[in-house]
This record gives structure tokens, sequence and C-alpha cells, in this order.
């Protein structure tokens, strides 16, 4: 059960109406951990504006959703690995690669590296070791793109965090988590 209410767009805070309201014609509905962040107003326009940026950023929706389901998967967080795995296939993902993505893996080296690279972001906190920038490099990964994977994986410890912390029900297809609790 939900550990915060779930305000409809007409009880949320004013301020996070217009962001609910966006959220409702990209969606066609209001997911219930957007509805769960509006309390506060804030942090709904700091999570939608993120999801919008890196919407736009580089790495393409494709790899982004598998950065997402990588990171939901390791952080056991059941909502957003429905969600994301939802989105990944809108975003050109096959089943397959999906789950492979549970596990941090994908036949593409490039993905793979990038997956490598955001579960040892997860894995240890931020402590990264200079070998792992050098595996992505040598995977083609700019500067750019690697800030950008950096920033995937900060959106997803957040909503993760929101999904978790608060027991948001999850409001998409649900998705078996590959790690064993």
């Amino acid at each position: 059960m939900n550990r915060l209410s779930l305000p409809t767009p007409d009880q949320a805070p004013a301020a996070s109406r217009p962001v609910l309201n966006q959220i409702q014609q990209a969606f066609g509905s209001t997911p219930q951990m957007f509805r769960t962040v509006a309390h506060s107003p804030a942090a709904l326009q700091a999570m939608w504006a993120f999801f919008g940026a890196l919407g736009g950023g580089t790495l393409g929706a494709k790899l982004g959703e598998q950065i997402a389901v990588a990171v939901a998967d390791r952080n056991r967080c059941d909502y957003c690995l429905a969600a994301h795995t939802a989105l990944g296939r809108k975003a050109g993902a096959t089943s397959e690669e999906l789950r492979a993505a549970q596990q941090g893996e994908s036949a593409d080296p490039r993905t793979a590296a990038a997956l490598r690279f955001a579960l040892q972001l997860v894995e240890h906190r931020g402590q990264l070791q200079d070998a792992d920038l050098q595996a992505l490099r040598a995977a083609g990964f700019t500067e750019g793109e690697t800030v950008e994977i950096l920033a995937h994986v900060a959106l997803n410890l957040f909503t993760n965090y929101v999904n978790v912390a608060f027991q948001v029900p999850v409001d998409f297809p649900p998705v078996p988590l590959s790690r064993a609790a």
C-alpha cells in the first residue's frame, strides 16, 4: 500500500497541477509515481524537467531505458522496472534486450559498457576506479555521454527511491525482478 496519498490533479498543490497536466498529456494518464511526488511541487517539477532534459540527450531513448531497467533491477524497484520495460519496448528494445539489461548485459558491446558503468555507479555509490572510465572511453563514449549516463543513473535512483520508500502501487504491466532477495 502506498505510504503517501495519491492526490488527483484537483487535490494536488496548485503549483503541481500544470506539471501533472503535462504528464497526463504525455502518458494519456497520470502514473501513480508522479501523483505521489506531486505533494512537493519542487520535486515534481525537478523530476519532470530531468526526464525532459535527458529525453533530448545524445544517448537515445533505447539506451536510456536499458540503463533505467538495469538500475531498477539492481535497486529492486518493481515500479520502475515495470515502467521502464514498457517504455523500453516503445523505444525499440526487444524483450530479450530488456531482460539482459536487468542483468547489466547486452549483446551490443557499447550498450554493455554503458550498463556496466551504470551499475558500477550504483554498486559503489559513485566511487569509481580509473578503469571504469577507461572502459567506457574504449567503448567509444565521449565525456559528455559519460556525464549523461551518470545523469540517467541519478534520475533513476531518485525515482527508484520514491517508489520503494513510499511503496507506490505499480500501474504498468509487472515484470519480475531478476535479482534474488
